[in-house]
């Protein structure tokens, strides 16, 4: 006979409901989600509403899975409180490059990061404070044994290095060594010094994996504070290696513990 049409097997799996927030400021927005939404597509389970932010709340409390790549887009309070609930109940969200970012320029001319949003930086795990110029760095694997980084080979990468002010237990996946402060901002977390690059936060039944890297900019990004930017910086975006680990990423949250 036939199976019902509500029928689930192994040859036909159950939808994946997935929420992509990709918006803000100063980054190639457009190449960012095209290339998240390329790579979800992938698995044909997976079906994704797409946002420029946190307050579609029905969509949240409603997703199965959670990605992420923003730069100074903050959550209201109900979105963190809702966020915060998700990732109790067994949801994963896989947080990308400056999700963590509260930016605003002091008159002094350089950017702070004020405190504004302590729920959503303790549910990251981090808040970004400072980078460094646009250079090469290497990353390392600091848990060869999770499965997320078996078998990374330590990696070149030229992207923004990201200095963070850390909330809670971090169990660190890749990190890397920095030796310079961060310039125009107006504060450093342990800089110089060892950085998380990539990291899991438990909450609950669920967890956030941060991965910092994944700058992107186009000519037209830095408006209005600059109407042409002259070059198109791709960053780790360039590197096999970075599409390893968002597939690898997107595969963990997936394989959440959260019964919708």
């Amino acid at each position: 006979m036939p199976e019902a049409a509500g029928d689930t097997t192994a040859s036909h799996p159950p939808r994946i409901n997935c929420v992509l927030v990709c918006g803000g400021v100063w980054h190639d927005m457009d190449y960012a989600r095209l290339e998240l939404l390329k790579l979800l597509a992938e698995d044909p389970a997976v079906r994704t509403r797409v946002f420029e932010n946190y307050e579609t709340i029905d969509a949240l409390s409603e997703a199965d899975i959670l990605i992420t790549y923003t730069c100074d887009v903050t959550p209201s309070l109900a979105a963190q409180e809702a966020l915060r609930d998700w990732l109790a109940a067994g949801g994963r969200w896989y947080a990308l490059h400056g999700t963590n970012s509260v930016l605003r320029l002091l008159e002094s001319g350089v950017w702070d990061a004020p405190r504004w949003a302590p729920l959503f930086m303790d549910l990251l795990g981090t808040q970004f404070l400072s980078h460094p110029p646009i250079a090469p760095y290497t990353v390392t694997v600091a848990d060869p044994g999770h499965p997320l980084v078996a078998g990374i080979e330590p990696f070149d990468t030229t992207d923004e290095l990201y200095h963070m002010e850390r909330h809670g237990h971090l169990h660190v996946l890749l990190e890397t060594e920095c030796a310079e402060e961060g310039t125009g901002f107006a504060e450093a977390a342990d800089a110089p010094g060892r950085h998380p690059v990539m990291y899991i936060k438990q909450h609950g039944h669920g967890a956030v994996l941060y991965n910092t890297l994944g700058h992107c900019r186009g000519h037209y990004d830095l408006q209005p504070m600059l109407d042409w930017w002259p070059t198109v910086d791709r960053c780790a975006w360039d590197l096999p290696v970075f599409y390893d680990l968002l597939r690898r990423g997107i595969g963990w949250i997936k394989a959440r513990d959260r019964i919708r």
